[in-house]
Formats: structure tokens, sequence, C-alpha cells
């Protein structure tokens, strides 16, 4: 069996690269940036008011002028004027600073009689207060936002501020997410008593749409090998990348290795030295489409999709590496078997800053229901058994932002 630092280099190496293509910044959201964004202009692109109040020359406040005739008013978006000496200009937050001012005196601390602004006797200005000064934040040609960065709404702010009403970003594959097994009835329909609800194929669409991927179909199959062949092979010729979840143990109603082989699929590999999750499988398609074919548990499947499907995805969408994340036990853990522990968990953090991870062990691999509330998982080496409150173990997140 492969380790799980072996499984994911595997993935990894076999992942294409997803095409690039244009689409409006607004729709961006999720989507893995291909360009570099530089600032239009410099920003603020002019010395730019911070308070509404009055604008004035610091000199003459510091001569102890505190009597402002009011020569104009001038809001965000007005050309900005020339101030007079010994005069104020009443101004807007967001306008731009008059000629010959250098001193914003907020609206609180100024009375207005007959055309005059006064100011408090007590009040104490300096000299370019409550001015963002032009070019402060960065200088126009700034490189802003680079290849490889997941779109943030903050993102979409600063491309729109760029001026960029489009945006080049990785395209979103074609994904199928197919769930095997006869025992399986979706939502909302009538159920026997040895059958059970599908949950895992929702989960996974629901994960990979979670971290940008929305471009997913999700597919039933019964375990039957000519209808596997059938629709996988479909599937084969139309998706980009086929996430299958189930029949891939050693049972006898294991078909999806074989039906896999028989369709031109190579595999790369099966099986992986971790729980959940062993028996996972990863291969790649005529077509050089990758094909995840994950465990059927529940939580086999779930941890599997987060821990290789979604890195791989990202990574032939070009998304950047993310820095590892590390989270400390609050209790002993021992772990026997000589496999790599994924061990669901919730995240606390104490007074000094550490961020803790609280176990929730769940039944067995089937129970799912266990991993409501957690945030995601520790990985527990396999060269170890025990694991004592305070040992410090990389976390995988159910949510990658």
């Amino acid at each position: 069996m492969l380790t799980t630092i072996e499984a994911r280099d595997a993935i990894l190496a076999a992942m294409p690269v997803f095409d690039t293509v244009t689409i409006p910044a607004d729709k961006a959201i999720g989507r893995v940036l291909r360009q570099s964004v530089f600032a239009e202009r410099d920003q603020p692109p002019f010395d730019r008011v911070m308070m509404d109040g009055i604008a004035i020359r610091f000199a003459d406040f510091d001569s102890g002028t505190r009597r402002y005739p009011i020569q104009s008013m001038q809001a965000a978006g007005d050309p900005a004027q020339s101030l007079d000496a010994g005069k104020c200009i009443e101004i807007m937050t967001g306008a731009s600073l008059p000629d010959g001012a250098d001193c914003i005196v907020p609206v609180e601390r100024i009375a207005v009689k007959e055309g005059i602004a006064e100011i408090d006797s007590d009040y104490g200005a300096e000299k370019r207060q409550f001015i963002h000064a032009r070019a402060s934040d960065h200088t126009q040609g700034t490189e802003l936002l680079s290849p490889g960065k997941r779109v943030s709404p903050m993102d979409v702010a600063i491309i729109a501020s760029c001026g960029l009403p489009e945006v080049e970003v990785a395209d979103h594959p074609s994904v199928v997410v197919v769930s095997t097994g006869n025992e399986l009835v979706p939502a909302g329909m009538p159920i026997e008593a040895q059958q059970i609800r599908m949950s895992n194929g929702p989960a996974i669409v629901a994960m990979l749409k979670q971290h940008g991927h929305d471009d997913c179909k999700h597919d039933h199959l019964v375990d039957d090998p000519a209808l596997l062949r059938k629709s996988i092979g479909s599937h084969l010729d139309d998706a980009d990348v086929l996430v299958l979840s189930g029949g891939v143990s050693m049972g006898h109603a294991d078909y999806v290795p074989k039906v896999l082989d028989e369709l031109g699929v190579r595999v790369e590999f099966h099986k992986v030295s971790q729980r959940p999750g062993k028996p996972m499988w990863f291969g790649v398609g005529p077509k050089g489409q990758p094909v995840f074919a994950l465990p059927g548990n529940p939580v086999s499947a779930l941890v599997c999709c987060r821990q290789y499907v979604v890195p791989a995805l990202d990574a032939a969408a070009g998304r950047t590496a993310s820095q590892p994340e590390f989270a400390t036990l609050t209790e002993d853990v021992t772990f026997k078997p000589k496999l790599t522990c994924f061990l669901p968990a919730k995240l606390v953090s104490n007074a000094a800053g550490q961020m803790l991870a609280m176990p929730v062990h769940t039944n067995t691999s089937g129970d799912f229901a266990s991993l409501a509330g957690t945030d995601g998982y520790v990985e527990l080496a396999l060269e170890q058994t025990k694991f004592p409150a305070g040992t410090t173990a990389p976390l995988h997140r159910w949510f990658a932002a």
C-alpha cells in the first residue's frame, strides 16, 4: 500500500491542467485566478478627505485663527477647489482635498452661524490630519492579486477598483459523482427496511461546490457489471473528472476496479495505508481524465474527498498551495493499526492563542452523523501508536478557504 503522502503525490503528478477562461469579475467568486491584477491608479488617486467637516490651511489655525468664512462646499466626486487664505471649504468624506488645504477639522468640533465656521476653542488640530494621502495604499502598477489565488469577495472589490470588468480564471472541470450500490435510496423515495439513504453522493457534490467546483452532476448506479460498464463509459466520454463512491473493496459485488480496467482506465494505485479510507482507488482514463474511486462508507468517502479530490482539483486549477495548519490534541489518543489515522475533531482555541483539536471518535466509518459539528480532522502519523494530550498534529479543515 502507498502511504498517504505517496498517494497524494501520485494523484498530483497525474492531474491535467484545466483551461483558462475569461469571465465577468462579479462571477469569479471561488474561482482560481489565472492572471495578475495591477493597480489602475494610485490608491487613493488623490489626497482623500476622511471626515465631514471643513478644510483649512493649517498655517491659519497655527497662527490663532478660529473663525473661518465659508468659501464654498465640496462633496465627494466634485473637482478639487482652491482654498483662499483665511477661509474654509465645507468638505465631505471621500472628497479630494482642496488645493491649498492641509487640515480637516471634523464637523463635530465646529459651529456654523451666518456663513462663519467657528472651531471649538479647546480643539487642537494637526497638520494633514484626517487626510488619506495619495498613493499611501499603493502606487499605480502595483500587483495587487497574483495568479493562483482563490477569488474572494474582497478580491472582487480589488478587481473592480483596477477597472477590470472581466478576469481570467481556471475553467470549471465537469465533474460527475457516481454513487454505486443496490442498497441506496435517494431522500424522498420510499425505502425498505434493508436499504439505506443515499448520502455520499450529495455530500461529495456539496463539498466540491463549497470549494468552488460548481459543475458537478450526480448519478446513482446499481451493482450490475454491464450497467456499470455502460454508464461509467458514458461518463468517461463526457466528464473531465469522475468521482465514484462505493464498490472498491474486496466484496463479491465490488465491481468498480474491474469495470474501470475494462474501460481502459489505468490504475495508479489501489489502497492507501490510512483509516478511514483504506480502499481508496485512483486511476487515469483514456482521455487523461482523473478517476477517483472512494470507499462507500460515508466517513471514509468524505475524508478521501477532502484529502485527495479537493487538493487535486485545486492543483489542476493552478491554485497556490495553502500553508499547512496544525492543532494540539486536547486528550490522549491511542491508535494501534500501522496506518495513518485521520481523526475528526472540533476546533477551539485557548487564551494562549493555541488551536486545539477535540477528538471526535466515530462509532464506525459509517457513523457520518458524528461528523456534525466537526471542523475537520487531524492526521496522526502511522509510525506512532500513542498520541498524548498536547501532541501537535497536521490539521485538515473540511473547508479550506
